[in-house]
């Protein structure tokens, strides 16, 4: 028997770490490293969670430790400073936050959700979640970052500027079948590039100098998406309708020989100094920056802060939720092992007494339903006050008193115990062999 009732984990995420750091953290696929936790001693279920932002695993097992312990080898080259660990409940609730889109580079954004989901389905493919509590708190998660954007404003409109300038490009073009070029891969083109597959484009470019990085953000993408170095920009632009710029270079890198013949473009230019020359290009090219952004996002980064407010008011809501479920669970499975183990008792000990009464005469239907009926009356009434002890005691979150009782009353047996030959035989009785079974559990007891 098994109470597989801890939940630990472990993140590494763009909030402290770097790219580099994430990348390392992402060295094994998702599955292998879910099997190799799985392989640990004391661990019953196993989630990881990879997307261009995070690296994150989740046990759960036997006991606090056991599960710490198990999580130890998870990023080994990250610094320790870059990673966040997770007890049971701060993994319950984190969960809830990163599916509601709270832990997000882009606030509330909807793709999480999707990663989430997905992530799951690989974990139970190799046996990683297996419908305990790791299970259950990853459905519930799923069921809050619905909520929060079925009830609240946490994904509506741009709050970055990656997606304001998706938005802007929207209000100039309409971007159903548009090729779009995303030139820089660093955090504001990532943006970019997720908005841009989160709209109608059909086609996404990411251009930058070292490939690698471009590769990393196309990898995360669900649209058609290719990446190119940065040398390639002039060829591309040529089939692109739409350009955003975001490298951080120190000098425009996208000029008027850039855009030669590019045709009818729409460029949005989130450097800081520029990266788009402001009079590149022909009539045919229109160049927006940073200040056109302003009113794009002003009003939704208020909306999102206020609807953020409302999200988190969910979670506290749906994890004390998850707690009370989890608690009835385990206080369930405790009261449900203590009765199995004294239903074979009950059952071992009737057999025995309906026999010894069977040989001094048979017994009718009605005395032998009265002998059983006695059977289940003092099963009842003997658990009824342990039942309660247990239910309070997980209530009270009392896990040591729970884990005792699944222990004293493991169902997994199936002979009574052996007479010993010093027992001592109680008055009036001649013979071992017809001293009461509950007298040899005594003296067993003893």
């Amino acid at each position: 028997m098994t109470d597989t009732g801890v939940i630990a984990g472990v993140s590494v995420t763009h909030t402290l770490a770097s790219v580099d750091e994430i990348e390392s953290a992402q060295a094994s696929d998702e599955q292998t490293l879910v099997s190799g936790l799985l392989a640990r001693e004391g661990i019953e279920e196993a989630f990881v969670l990879h997307t261009c932002n995070r690296a994150e695993a989740y046990v759960a097992g036997d006991d606090a430790a056991t599960c710490r312990a198990a999580l130890e080898s998870f990023a080994p080259e990250v610094r320790e400073g870059a990673i966040v660990h997770l007890d049971h409940d701060a993994a319950l609730r984190h969960l809830m936050r990163v599916a509601a889109g709270l832990e997000s580079l882009v606030l509330g954004e909807d793709q999480i959700l999707g990663q989430l989901s997905d992530a799951a389905e690989l974990a139970r493919d190799v046996g990683g979640l297996s419908g305990g509590v790791l299970d259950d708190a990853l459905s519930k998660s799923l069921q809050v970052g619905k909520r929060a954007r079925a009830e609240t404003a946490i994904n509506e409109g741009s709050v970055s500027l990656g997606s304001a300038a998706v938005e802007l490009a929207a209000r100039d073009i309409d971007l159903a079948d548009v090729t779009a070029l995303v030139v820089g891969a660093g955090e504001m083109g990532t943006l970019a590039a997720r908005a841009l597959d989160a709209s109608p484009v059909s086609r996404i470019v990411v251009a930058n100098r070292t490939l690698s990085s471009a590769e990393h953000v196309v990898a995360d993408l669900g649209s058609e998406a290719v990446a190119v170095s940065l040398d390639a920009v002039s060829r591309v632009v040529t089939e692109a309708d739409l350009l955003i710029a975001a490298t951080g270079a120190q000098r425009p890198i996208v000029d008027d020989e850039t855009l030669a013949g590019a045709g009818e473009t729409l460029c949005i230019d989130l450097g800081q100094p520029r990266d788009v020359d402001p009079d590149a290009g022909d009539e045919a090219v229109v160049v927006h920056d940073i200040d056109d952004l302003e009113t794009v996002t002003g009003e939704t980064r208020k909306r999102r802060e206020a609807a953020a407010e409302a999200v988190e008011s969910i979670i506290d809501t749906e994890f004390e939720r998850l707690l009370q479920e989890f608690k009835r669970k385990r206080a369930d499975d405790a009261v449900s092992a203590m009765y199995e183990s004294a239903e074979q008792t009950k059952q071992r000990e009737l057999q025995e007494a309906l026999s010894k009464l069977e040989s001094q005469g048979s017994l009718t239907d009605d005395q032998r339903e009265t002998v059983e009926g006695l059977a289940d009356a003092l099963v009842g009434q003997l658990l009824a006050a342990p039942t309660k002890s247990l239910r309070e005691a997980a209530a009270e979150d009392d896990w040591t008193t729970i884990h005792t009782a699944m222990e004293l009353f493991d169902p997994e047996f199936d002979s009574a115990p052996a007479v010993p030959e010093d027992a001592p035989i109680p008055d009036g009785v001649t013979d071992a062999d017809e001293v009461p079974q509950h007298v040899l559990d005594q003296v067993s007891d003893d």
